[in-house]
């Protein structure tokens, strides 16, 4: 039996024997294309070949694609776990081929490695071919029909057509397009899972599971334009794609997906963790559990390596609904707390070797989870409650709809995806009113558009072709001669006149600058712009396609169309330059004490200090962060150079030359290099970046480096904050004015400060443990309670521990609570403390009362008002407080009377 491994493997040779080049996998998360969330098929990388926009490099390639499709147009996310063989995360297994060869070739090489090199008996597979579409006028493929019993030996019978839904297959709203042919497999008759439908007749495309899909085989003829036209391509195109999953199902003689290796080992240890065992059976709860999760964890992992994170808008949407929608399944396998994160390592194991970047960040990605389920973890109790209430009401309504107000509330207060909303829903065999959600939603960007509306220009310039500025010289000087070609208001771009307002802020074009626009984390120049009898301040440099503004206000006289003007930028750029290189040398160093995982994920350089975002799973240690600035100012030290040039992006690779994750490049690259003198001696360099910023010359006019904080600011993302030159020296002088104020404070040298104040601290402990052993010095709290457990009433098996404590902190009264649950194993405990003149009232039960309707919230909140209070909490631990402690007793009597109510009486 062929493993997955072999069998990816093993297509992928196949067809390099063919002529075919490999070329890996994009990311998942794709680089420059706005269209698209995540990498649905394949050819995702090769659109521009498709579009006539870039050569190929080879006329025939071949590969295993990382796939997700959880959105839009091919949106599998609902179907998982209900059925075998869909699932959000999967590997197209493709072959393509850019104006080479077409239809035949490829409906002949699929059939000899399905059935000559796998032994797939040729009797069990069926092809589909297009059957035309009138209203956009695409005729029968009959070229593909006959093609299919000429070099193959199927039967002809064995050839069905199909419709656009079935076998015209489009990468989304717009983009290449063309008729498919596809291949299927009929798996028996014991493969259907619709014996139950009245009338259902098994057959391809019939919906059942029977006959399955195992190939589709694209000849890309159109672009889909936006106006619905479909345009003939210039040259002819094949993208075929055979998803490993299914393929593995069928080689390795299963009649699940996951029931295969690439699914198994993640399933078994769901099973160690929880304890639930996998039956394969469809329709039941438990195992829909599994395969969610199973499938969930492969997209959370490939997903958050390629760049997503967990957030409400866009990509990182999508990734949150499918994180909580598989710890929402969790909770069918009896698991509250963080347990997703677990199975990252099972992942790694299984598809490591294929794609090296999930081992490379499998420490990160955990961390991700972890924190995203332990802040789910945290609202998903009180969600359920208030989805409860909504289904309750909704029960209740002739239309059995949940609300589109109580839907935004669970998304907007509690992070209940919409569809998680839905999945409850259906569960109770009620609707939810979407529409409602989506307007309440639409309503809501519409407030952060407004929130956001900045003093931007882009809005005033719908439809107009602004100049190209040369900005060249921004690397070079800081001051140079241009001339005024225009500005830019609201009403739009001004080409010609005058301008005198000195109130307005518009945005001045020239043809060439110095001025550097905000990019890449380096902030924007400011400065000032002289013309003939006026003077411009630049409080902002922007960047507009290929057009620099420079935003600001006229501060007197009349500029012009046409004025010969001197720009000068800031002198603040220095510092900016400084912070720019030391960021570099932070990255390169963190890499040398924390290894390749740390890799930057954001940056902010300006001229008071630098902040460096990069991915580490934890804190670093004070050895761990001196060491990283014993490095930077070693550099710094020995004053080496620092060279820039551009070159072809291809050549920067080879050199090494870090890229920023997610940043997309053209072909040609600046690149930024530090210990190296000259562009011939670029490679040498110790650190090498993509960098489009600017830089000093030569480390040391740095001046210095510290690090003066280093912080989480998400899952496995750290901060540092750092100063340079003159923002360090200016922090430096500070920390002495400090230093000396304590010393005269405290009485003491400025050497013998840290051991006074070591002192005082240790004083400080000590006396406040001497305070807190005499306020527990009065009676013994632990004593006491076991006590009241030995008195107390029985219901039944049930304990039920009503009574006061002596004097003691409601800390410690919760610690008696835990031990009361311990020790009576079903216990219902109610305690009253009169806290220096205030009551206080607690409350526990333990989870066999909970399921009975034993509530500590219930309990608390209808007692409290006897001491003239409120309080409230989760049905395991509730407390409350009230003015009048002569009232505990009372309330003490109450609860008893209600809790043996609920019990059905003693």
């Amino acid at each position: 039996m062929l493993i997955a491994q072999q069998i990816r493997n093993g297509f992928i040779d196949f067809f390099k024997s063919k002529g075919h080049e490999f070329v890996p996998s994009s990311p998942i998360v794709p680089i420059g294309d706005e269209t698209l969330l995540f990498a649905n098929a394949g050819m995702n990388q090769f659109k521009d070949i498709f579009l006539g926009l870039v050569s190929p490099e080879h006329p025939r390639v071949v590969n295993s694609q990382k796939c997700l499709r959880v959105s839009g147009k091919h949106n599998d996310l609902e179907e998982v776990g209900k059925d075998t063989y869909h699932h959000t995360f999967f590997e197209m297994l493709g072959n393509w081929s850019f104006d080479d060869y077409f239809k035949a070739e490829a409906i002949q090489w699929a059939w000899e490695l399905l059935v000559k090199v796998w032994g797939i008996e040729p009797d069990r597979l069926w092809a589909t071919v297009f059957a035309g579409d009138q209203a956009d006028g695409l005729p029968k493929d009959d070229k593909a029909a006959k093609l299919w019993t000429k070099v193959t030996t199927i039967a002809a019978e064995k050839v069905l057509a199909f419709g656009k839904k079935d076998n015209f297959w489009e990468m989304g709203e717009t983009g290449p397009c063309g008729p498919c042919s596809e291949i299927h497999i009929d798996l028996g008759p014991d493969a259907c899972d619709m014996k139950n439908v009245p009338h259902h007749r098994c057959r391809v495309n019939g919906g059942c599971a029977r006959y399955i899909e195992l190939w589709n085989l694209v000849f890309i003829q159109f672009n889909h334009q936006p106006d619905n036209e479909l345009v003939p391509l210039s040259a002819k195109y094949v993208d075929t794609g055979a998803g490993l999953e299914r393929i593995a199902a069928v080689l390795q003689n299963k009649t699940s997906n996951y029931d295969t290796d690439l699914f198994m080992p993640i399933i078994g240890r769901v099973s160690d963790i929880t304890g639930h065992k996998y039956t394969s059976k469809l329709g039941n709860k438990t195992d829909n559990a599994f395969r969610v999760i199973a499938d969930h964890i492969r997209s959370l992992v490939f997903a958050i390596t390629d760049g997503a994170i967990p957030s409400n808008e866009g990509r990182g949407y999508v990734i949150r609904r499918i994180l909580r929608r598989a710890s929402r399944f969790g909770r069918e396998l009896g698991m509250h707390e963080p347990f997703i994160y677990k199975l990252v390592p099972v992942v790694v194991d299984c598809l490591g070797d294929a794609f090296a970047e999930i081992k490379a960040r499998a420490d990160y990605v955990s961390t991700v989870i972890e924190s995203e389920e332990a802040s789910f973890g945290r609202t998903l109790d009180r969600g359920i409650e208030i989805f409860a209430a909504a289904a309750g009401r909704a029960q209740k309504s002739k239309d059995k709809i949940i609300t589109g107000q109580d839907a935004f509330q669970l998304y907007d207060t509690y992070g209940f995806p919409l569809d998680l909303t839905e999945l409850m829903a259906r569960e109770r065999n009620l609707k939810v009113d979407t529409a409602k959600f989506e307007e309440l939603m639409e309503q809501q960007r519409a407030r952060a558009r407004a929130a956001q509306k900045a003093a931007s220009f882009v809005s005033a310039l719908s439809g107009v072709e602004l100049p190209v500025t040369d900005d060249s010289l921004k690397y070079e000087t800081d001051l140079c001669n241009s001339k005024v070609l225009g500005w830019i208001t609201p009403e739009g771009f001004q080409e010609k006149g005058s301008f005198e307002d000195t109130q307005k802020s518009i945005a001045l074009v020239l043809d060439k600058t110095c001025f550097y626009a905000e990019a890449g984390g380096q902030v924007a120049d400011a400065g000032m712009i002289s013309g003939p009898g006026w003077q411009f301040v630049v409080e902002n440099t922007e960047k507009i396609a290929d057009c620099v503004i420079h935003q600001g206000r006229l501060s007197g006289g009349a500029l012009r169309v046409g004025d010969q003007v001197q720009a000068r930028v800031d002198k603040d750029r220095t510092n900016t330059k400084n912070n720019h290189t030391a960021t570099h040398l932070l990255q390169w160093a963190l890499q040398q004490v924390l290894g390749d995982s740390a890799r930057q994920q954001g940056s902010l350089v300006c001229p008071d200090y630098l902040r460096f975002d990069f991915t580490y799973p934890k804190a670093l240690t004070e050895q761990e962060k001196e060491k990283v600035e014993q490095l930077v100012r070693e550099k710094i030290a020995g004053d080496l150079p620092v060279t820039c040039c551009v070159m072809p992006k291809e050549q920067a690779q080879k050199l090494g030359a870090m890229a920023l994750f997610g940043e997309k490049y053209g072909n040609e690259v600046r690149v930024v290099g530090i210990g190296a003198e000259g562009e011939s001696q670029i490679g040498q360099a110790f650190s090498r970046e993509f960098c489009g910023g600017t830089h000093v010359d030569r480390l040391g006019s740095i001046g210095g480096f510290k690090i003066i904080k280093e912080e989480s600011i998400s899952a496995g993302v750290r901060r540092i904050t750092a100063l340079t030159g003159q923002g360090l020296t200016a922090y430096l002088e500070k920390a002495s004015d400090i230093v000396d104020e304590l010393s005269v404070v405290l009485k003491v040298p400025s050497e013998a400060l840290v051991d006074r104040v070591g002192q005082l601290i240790k004083d400080n402990k000590k006396l406040s443990k001497q305070l807190r052993s005499a306020a527990a010095s009065g009676s013994d709290t632990m004593a006491e309670a076991k006590q009241l457990l030995e008195k107390c009433e029985k219901a039944g098996q049930t304990s039920l521990i009503i009574g006061r404590l002596s004097t003691t902190s409601v800390e410690q009264a919760r610690e008696v609570i835990d031990m009361l649950k311990k020790k009576a194993k079903s216990a219902a405990i109610v305690l009253g403390i009169d806290d220096d003149g205030k009551a206080a009232l607690l409350a526990g039960m333990t989870n066999d009362l909970i399921k009975k309707g034993v509530k500590a919230g219930d309990i608390v909140k209808q007692i409290a008002p006897i001491v003239d209070g409120g309080g409230g909490g989760r049905p395991q631990m509730a407390q409350a407080g009230g003015k009048n402690p002569k009232k505990i007793d009372d309330a003490l009597k109450k609860a008893a009377e209600i809790i043996k109510e609920k019990l059905g009486g003693v």
